[in-house]
Order: structure tokens, then sequence, then C-alpha cells
């Protein structure tokens, strides 16, 4: 055995030890702080996505454990050690999946896949498919050639739905930088994912190194993310919520009906341009409260019988459509979400007659209207 051949041993286990003790601290501290946030956080949403997220870090950090206790020990085959490798990141892989299904913000093509109860079913057979066979290969150690490297296959597959969804995250919370570097960040993760079908392992590390990095810290890009969101775009009550009325021309010379808006999160004003219907209906709410007699607006019922009578309102889909051009204004159109956004809007601006009598008015307290 020549001396450049130890030296040679000795330096890539020096490699391997050091990417393992990296590993195992770095993503043990990630794990850490993002199960901290969650405690602190997540866990009064009722919200495990990032639990599942942490969990996923975590079998990072085993994986980093075994490379430092494998790099130590002498074994005359390295199918244990790959298949180690390989359970972790098929856990990694299965983790990351499950916590898909707890994000805001989905993109609208696979959202209703993603969010169906058949989900668990969808990632959890292809893992078992992938984990058996990497069991069977550990125990009897014979590789079946197109199947030896399952949690590859696995691992775009997670890719590919990791990167669509990331995109669309901050993209709704318009942080289109974080939108880009998620997508940069993926393309780095699929290259080190080919790079484990070579025999190129000095490389692998090194790829490996730098798309774990970038992966964790996108978690916490996305976790400051949310928390960001939960502060700014906090749907105030209505004894806090404060409605102005404005016409004024705008650039182009025409005339627009705004709705000036305070109360959220920050001293500023949201201005929301409405169309001349949807902003004589509000106006409408805002008067009969600041005259204080009957402030009831009754909507018009469904039937023949009542097509002759006048009402304040014709349909209550106009009652929704106020409601979306609102958000619309306020967040962004299509970034808010039916649940988070609309519901609490919608309990804030209105109130139903106790009695069911298709009546409604605007619960804002009088005082907090400016015509």
């Amino acid at each position: 055995m020549s001396i450049s051949f130890l030296l040679h041993t000795n330096a890539t286990q020096d490699v391997l030890s050091f990417y393992g003790w990296w590993q195992f601290a770095v993503c043990l501290f990630g794990f850490l702080a993002l199960i901290a946030i969650w405690w602190h956080i997540g866990k009064r949403q009722n919200d495990f996505g990032q639990v599942w997220l942490a969990l996923s870090v975590l079998c990072w950090s085993i994986s980093g454990a075994l490379e430092v206790y494998f790099v130590h020990i002498q074994l005359e085959t390295s199918i244990l050690i790959d298949g180690w490798r390989s359970i972790l990141s098929l856990f990694n892989s299965l983790f990351i999946l499950l916590a898909l299904p707890w994000f805001r913000y989905l993109p609208r093509p696979i959202g209703h896949i993603i969010k169906s109860n058949y989900w668990i079913y969808i990632v959890g057979l292809p893992f078992l498919f992938s984990l058996l066979p990497t069991i069977n290969k550990m125990i009897s150690g014979k590789v079946l050639g197109i199947i030896n490297e399952l949690d590859v296959y696995y691992a775009v597959l997670t890719l590919g739905f990791l990167g669509y969804v990331l995109w669309e995250s901050f993209a709704k919370r318009r942080l289109k930088a974080l939108a880009w570097l998620s997508l940069s960040c993926i393309l780095v993760t699929l290259i080190a994912q080919g790079y484990k079908l070579t025999d190129s392992s000095v490389n692998l590390t090194l790829f490996s190194a730098i798309f774990k990095t970038s992966l964790i810290m996108l978690f916490f890009a996305l976790a400051l993310s949310w928390v960001k969101e939960l502060a700014e775009n906090v749907i105030p009550k209505p004894q806090h919520f404060h409605i102005g009325f404005q016409k004024q021309k705008n650039t182009k010379g025409k005339r627009e009906q705004l709705v000036l808006l305070r109360g959220f999160p920050g001293d500023r004003v949201r201005k929301v341009a409405l169309t001349p219907a949807l902003y004589e209906l509000l106006l409408k709410f805002a008067q009969r409260r600041k005259e204080g007699s009957d402030d009831w607006l009754e909507i018009k019922p469904k039937g023949p019988m009542f097509s002759g009578k006048n009402f304040d309102i014709n349909d209550y889909n106009e009652i929704k459509r106020l409601l979306i051009a609102l958000l619309d204004g306020i967040f962004g159109k299509e970034n808010w979400t039916r649940d988070h956004h609309l519901k609490p809007l919608k309990n804030t601006l209105f109130e139903m007659s106790e009695k069911r009598e298709r009546k409604i008015r605007l619960a804002v307290p009088p005082h907090n209207i400016s015509l």
C-alpha cells in the first residue's frame, strides 16, 4: 500500500468526519430552532407544518452523526452505510411532503391534491415502495440494479412539490426575491441528487453541504415570512376599524371611488379602489350606521313572490363581491385565504340580525366612520 494512497484515504476520512460533525451540529440546531418557533407561535395557531419540517432537518442531523460513526470504523462493504443514508433521506423527504398540506398558500393546480385525504397515500405508498427494498439490500447485501437508488427518485418527487409550493408561498407574500432563491436552491439540490448516481463522492459532499444549508435557511425564511404575515395582515376588531370615503381623479383623469381603511398593524392608511356599485353599497351601509336610527339593510329573499318589492340588497353575493374587492385591494389579488382573511373581515365589517331576518348592518361603530 503506497504512502500516497494512505494520505488520500486519511484526507477523505478527515473530510467526511468534518462534514459529519458539521451536519450533525448545524442540523440539530436548525431542528431545535424550528421547534422553538413552532412552540411559541405555531402551537397557538394549531399549525404542525413546522414540526414536520423540523423533523426533516433532524433526519439530516442523525445522518451526520452516522457519518462520524462509520468513518471511524472499518467495514468490508459500504452497503450498510449507504443503506442508512438512503433510509434517512427517505424519511427526510416524507416529512417534507407531510408538511405541505399545512402551507397556507398552495399552487392552484395541485392544491386540492395536497389538501385531500388521499395525500397520505400518495406520498406514503412510494415511501414504503422505496424503504422496503432498501432494508432488504442492507440485510441481504444484494443490489437489485435499477432500484438501487430509490431514495433519489423519491427525493426528486419531493423537490418537485416543494419547489412549486415554496414559490407560491413566497410569491403570495410578495417576497419575489425569496421565491427566486428557493428555485435556485431546489435546482442545486436536484444537481446533488444527480451526483448520487455517480461515483464523485467529494463533489457530492460539497453539494450536500450547500443544499442542506440553503434549505435550512429557506425553512427559516418561510417561518419568518409566516410570522411577518401574522403581524402585518391581522384583521382588526370592529372597534379598532376605521372607514373613510373619498372620490378623486386618478393620473389618467378618470374619477375613482376610494375607501380609506385604518386599524391594520402600522399607521399606514389602506386605500382601496372600488367599482361604483360596490362603493355605493358600502357607502349605504356607512350612512345607515351613522344615522343611528334603523341601520339594518334587508337582503332580498329568493323566490318570485318578492320580485315586485324593493330591497336594499338584491343578492347576498353583493356582500361577497364587496369583501373580495376589499381584500384584493388590501393584500393583493389572490394573496389572501378564506379562513384567515375573508371570514375575519366579514365578522369585522358586518353583523347579521339575531332573528335571522335576512337583515345585515355595518358592525363598525358610528364614530369610526367618516363620510
